[in-house]
């Protein structure tokens, strides 16, 4: 048969050769070299990598990417490379997730780090014994041998499904339904949304793109889930995307609606969105919602002047503007789910401290948990 013929993808060295082979195979390619110096391998020079005719297409995808599939999990990062990080849970909401990063990553050749986290049981134990001990006036106790041979095995059983999560991924780039990009992964014993704010306080990512469970689901949750904190308490640009969301490639983003401050706040988001996808052309509807500093709605004359900056330096995007009341705002908000033509969420993310966040939530916050919309929350 035609598909059984052997093709020769490389001419290399023998330890290169080797090497190619190595790659390949694991890969489940069968390779065969030709033109080896069988008395003397080592000293074989234009030694033919073949391959089966009907393996070429997955052949050459692997070859040209070699980087991500021979790429060990903890390698340097450039800090020239832009870097997107990806909390991950291996939920199907991880992959939706991975499928939006991938196509950021490979717009603006950045690198992915896959993170995951879990929590060890020593740190339970930690924070109860120092309870108690502090309460009767002792000095709390340490790890036990038996803790640390249990943290071991939950970080190899972690370690373990991010591989198992990375093969997935590698499948979906050798399939062609992933952009091929190169990305490491991280476990980290620690609370998630610490390990996620530690990350990104270290690494200053672009973006993080997390993948949420349903509106339904969230508000069965506790208000302080992991994505949450994460919209009010981190630095850098988060973009959600909930389980029920077919969104995979910037180019979906469509129609947008801005939350707006009239204020320089809003041109902070607009200029992250922008410059994420600076040559898709969207659709951006303009919410100002009349907040404690207006008496009202803004004027027509104030919409003209935030509509006319944003046609002559994002000339790209069409822009329409809406400014209303607070109540009426809330209703819209809550309309907006039933509206299938919204892509996407922008809001600008003021940081507020713990005590503001339990009572008087971000609109990020309150958006998250009751719109099956992807949200991109923007901290100005």
């Amino acid at each position: 048969m035609t598909s059984d013929r052997l093709l020769t993808v490389a001419i290399h060295t023998y330890e290169k050769a080797l090497e190619l082979k190595s790659l390949l195979e694991h890969e489940g390619i069968a390779v065969v070299l030709h033109n080896v110096n069988l008395s003397e391998p080592s000293v074989s020079s234009g030694v033919r990598v073949r391959i089966k005719e009907a393996d070429l297409p997955l052949a050459l995808r692997i070859i040209e990417n070699s980087e991500i599939f021979i790429m060990p999990d903890e390698s340097d990062r450039s800090g020239n490379q832009p870097s997107i990080l990806v909390p991950v849970d291996f939920s199907t909401y991880s992959i939706r997730a991975c499928a939006l990063a991938f196509d950021i990553a490979k717009r603006h050749n950045g690198r992915i780090t896959l993170l995951h986290a879990y929590i060890p049981p020593t740190r339970i134990n930690i924070q109860i014994n120092a309870t108690v001990d502090f309460s009767s006036g002792q000095t709390p106790q340490n790890e036990t041998d038996g803790d640390i041979i249990v943290d071991e095995e939950l970080h190899a059983a972690a370690r373990q499904r991010l591989d198992e999560f990375s093969v997935t991924l590698k499948s979906l780039i050798k399939s062609g339904d992933l952009p091929p990009v190169v990305y490491g992964t991280e476990v980290v014993a620690a609370v998630p949304e610490d390990a996620v704010l530690e990350f990104s306080k270290r690494h200053k990512p672009m973006i993080i793109v997390m993948g949420t469970r349903g509106a339904e689901k969230k508000e069965r949750e506790l208000i302080g889930s992991v994505t949450a904190e994460v919209l009010d308490s981190c630095r850098q640009p988060v973009f959600t995307i909930p389980e029920q969301t077919d969104l995979r490639s910037l180019d979906d983003i469509r129609d947008v609606i801005l939350i707006s401050n009239l204020d320089q706040n809003d041109m902070l988001a607009l200029d992250a969105l922008t410059r994420l996808s600076p040559h898709t052309s969207m659709n951006i509807h303009i919410l100002h919602i009349a907040g404690k500093r207006f008496r009202g709605p803004a004027s027509e004359h104030e919409c003209n002047i935030m509509l006319e900056y944003c046609r002559t330096h994002y000339p790209v995007c069409t822009f329409t503007m809406e400014s209303m009341e607070t109540d009426r705002a809330a209703e819209y908000l809550n309309s907006i789910n039933a509206d299938k033509n919204i892509s996407l969420i922008v809001v600008p993310n003021k940081r507020k401290n713990i005590l503001a966040r339990l009572f008087n939530p971000s609109l990020a916050h309150k958006l998250l948990f009751h719109a099956d919309i992807p949200l991109m929350a923007v901290p100005v």
